[in-house]
């Protein structure tokens, strides 16, 4: 019975709520403009705010939800493991959508940050507070990802030891987002990156 649950996280990760918002917002396939990443921060670009903050809330669900609610629905209630592994195919899913017959996925950012909500309440408020201050102060959304990152598990480290599953399962997460991320890294380290609420540098 737990294998259907993390089929149906798997579906969950998947659906594209950003491609979804595209096509009411504006008639578009995202896909095909801004970054080409069917995640929040192109969503915010391209369709504005009000469907930027939507998309990651629900991308943010996609994370919490199968951690919250799959174990009981799926029999395995008061374990550990199968939360995480719930999170985790939510988080893959949303990044490899649908085994990839559909071109195109997220980052991963917003919902393993929903993932990380549902265990882990006190280092996921560090987290967005340090993503929050630095996105605010530079307006690079992949630094401030990069750092969240960084910061979930550094509180995991300080909070719960290096002996938690969650930790590390934070610290493989972790190393993943800098991996989706390298293209933007290479762009922040040419200061070609672009940032949020100003015209994209000329490369």
């Amino acid at each position: 019975m737990p294998y259907v649950g993390v089929v149906v996280a798997y579906l969950l990760g998947s659906t594209p709520f950003a491609y979804f918002a595209g096509r009411l917002v504006k008639g578009i396939d995202l896909r095909r403009h801004g970054s080409g990443n069917l995640g929040a921060t192109n969503v915010f670009r391209t369709l504005g705010a009000p469907a930027g903050v939507c998309v990651f809330l629900l991308d943010m669900l996609k994370g919490a939800i199968p951690v919250i609610a799959f174990p009981r629905l799926f029999g395995v209630e008061g374990t550990l493991w199968w939360p995480i592994v719930f999170g985790l195919f939510a988080i893959i899913g949303h990044v490899r959508p649908y085994g990839g017959l559909f071109k195109g996925g997220g980052k991963g950012v917003a919902t393993a940050g929903g993932v990380f909500a549902a265990l882990a309440p006190l280092p996921f408020a560090v987290s967005i507070t340090t993503f929050l201050v630095v996105v605010a102060a530079t307006r690079y959304v992949s630094l401030g990802s990069l750092l969240g990152g960084l910061a979930l598990t550094l509180a995991l480290l300080v909070t719960r030891g290096v002996a938690s599953p969650v930790t590390w399962v934070a610290m493989v997460v972790c190393a993943f987002v800098f991996w989706t991320h390298r293209a933007n890294i290479a762009r922040l380290r040419q200061g070609t990156e672009s940032r949020v609420g100003r015209a994209k540098p000329a490369t």
